[in-house]
């Protein structure tokens, strides 16, 4: 499976991708299947939740994802308004009519099961959906295991996922087919390219170069407007903890010390951290996000970005892009080897992976070799191993936000301190990667995105 850029960022809704875009991209491919299969028995349908898609499914907003998912939608083209009062008849008429099917039941409140036993065997984040006759026979029952970053596969692509092992970088003819980090330094020395030439060159091979360059503006341009959202918004976040919105009276408060001269010594690093916590505040509220490469962790790339252009004289469009193809490379090279998922590997996964990336567009766009970009990434993601997934609540929220502030620091740092270096250090990134999937297979499930463990059980008393 190649993993392209636009994999690693896609465009979808909060708050989570692999609890709300993922299940509603495996309820809409299970109603694709049924439509191509043309089931003109189908009378109901019913789903069921397992692992940690049970445990926190309410807080990430998993049941209104599959509803929404049956309905027809998907992640990156939602009208929010249609969706609401498309939800809304659900509700009220209990069935689901679509296009080249018949009408069939969906009670919300009866055929959404969440079931809390063991996890389903292939990943901690499976659904399984069934189409049933008038006689209650079964018609199609498929599993689907969301494996994050609104990656969806099947239960036998799973399996041959597993059986194959890590993929190439790039699809077949591809000229630098790296699948870790070792390998993409080894081709950029015989090359003489960067990380991002390289996976410019495998990117062209599916697209011509103006597509590719205007789908990377595309992606900055949603991260961005994120940014500017959650900077311009205010109240409390849905899900009944009354967290604030911080990001927007915080950035005030940092435009009148820049105004007045009087910024603190760590004022820059609270600039990154109001970039991230505005981009996870929309994440929280349902608002649109880019994977980058979960939502969970979507703050940290666009605020390092941000905070690239904000503050290095001479940052240009053609940075953005050096710094998003730099650090969909790593990405992918982690996804491959390791995990992304939050319910699989705990945060390290998630906010760890975020950082490395963000590490490595920064070092990237500031000059550095390919040496020092695979240094900056393993110093991120050392510093996040053992790190674990305990939203209160089921929620993305705490400590989910502020992480990603703290995230976007460290990955700033780990730039910092590779471009000081020539690249030569002790641990390899392709070992730090393992260590963290090694870490992640030891870590209590309780600390793997189920909120039975650590923060989510440690609440305050009023």
């Amino acid at each position: 499976m190649f993993i392209s850029v636009f994999d690693v960022f896609k465009i979808g809704i909060g708050p989570s991708s692999s609890h709300t875009m993922g299940p509603m991209v495996a309820a809409s491919q299970f109603l694709s299947e049924l439509r191509d299969r043309s089931e003109k028995n189908v009378t109901r349908v019913r789903a069921s939740l397992y692992g940690s898609l049970a445990f926190t499914g309410k807080g990430h907003a998993t049941d209104r994802a599959v509803f929404l998912g049956l309905l027809g939608f998907t992640p990156d083209t939602l009208d929010a308004d249609l969706a609401e009062k498309c939800e809304a008849d659900l509700w009220r008429d209990k069935c689901i009519a679509p296009v080249g099917l018949p009408v069939f039941v969906f009670d919300p409140e009866t055929d959404l099961i969440y079931n809390y036993g063991p996890p389903l065997e292939g990943h901690a984040n499976g659904l399984k959906f069934v189409a049933l006759d008038e006689e209650g026979e079964t018609l199609l029952e498929r599993i689907y295991y969301s494996i994050g970053g609104g990656f969806v596969v099947e239960e036998a692509e799973l399996e041959a996922m597993n059986q194959s092992g890590a993929d190439d970088e790039a699809p077949s003819g591809a000229p630098y087919p790296f699948a870790t980090a070792k390998q993409m330094l080894e081709m950029g020395a015989s090359s003489k390219l960067s990380l991002a030439e390289m996976k410019r060159a495998n990117e062209l091979q599916t697209m011509d170069e103006p597509e590719l360059d205007s789908r990377l503006d595309q992606i900055w341009s949603i991260m961005n407007s994120c940014i500017e959202r959650g900077l311009a918004s205010e109240g409390e976040l849905p899900g009944g903890l009354k967290v604030k919105r911080r990001a927007a009276n915080l950035k005030s408060q940092l435009d009148c010390e820049r105004k007045s001269n009087s910024a603190p010594f760590e004022s820059a690093n609270e600039w990154l951290a109001v970039y991230a916590m505005a981009v996870n505040e929309e994440n929280a509220a349902g608002g649109q996000v880019v994977t980058a490469p979960t939502n969970g962790a979507a703050g940290v790339i666009p605020a390092v970005l941000r905070y690239y252009l904000d503050f290095y004289p001479g940052a240009d469009s053609e940075d953005i892009r050096i710094f998003l193809l730099t650090a969909s490379g790593i990405g992918g090279i982690i996804k491959k080897n390791a995990s992304i998922s939050g319910a699989e590997v705990g945060c390290q996964g998630e906010v760890g992976s975020a950082a490395a990336m963000a590490a490595a567009g920064l070092c990237a766009v500031r000059g550095g070799t390919n040496e020092q970009i695979e240094n900056a990434a393993e110093i991120a993601m050392e510093h996040h191993l053992g790190m674990t997934c305990d939203p209160v609540k089921g929620l993305v929220q705490v400590p989910c936000i502020e992480r990603n502030g703290l995230g976007a620091v460290k990955a700033v740092t780990a730039a910092a301190l590779a471009l000081r270096g020539d690249g030569t250090h002790f641990m390899p990134l392709d070992n730090c990667i393992e260590a963290m999937r090694q870490t992640g297979i030891d870590m209590s499930t309780r600390y793997k995105e189920t909120s039975t463990g650590g923060l989510s059980v440690n609440l305050p008393e009023c």
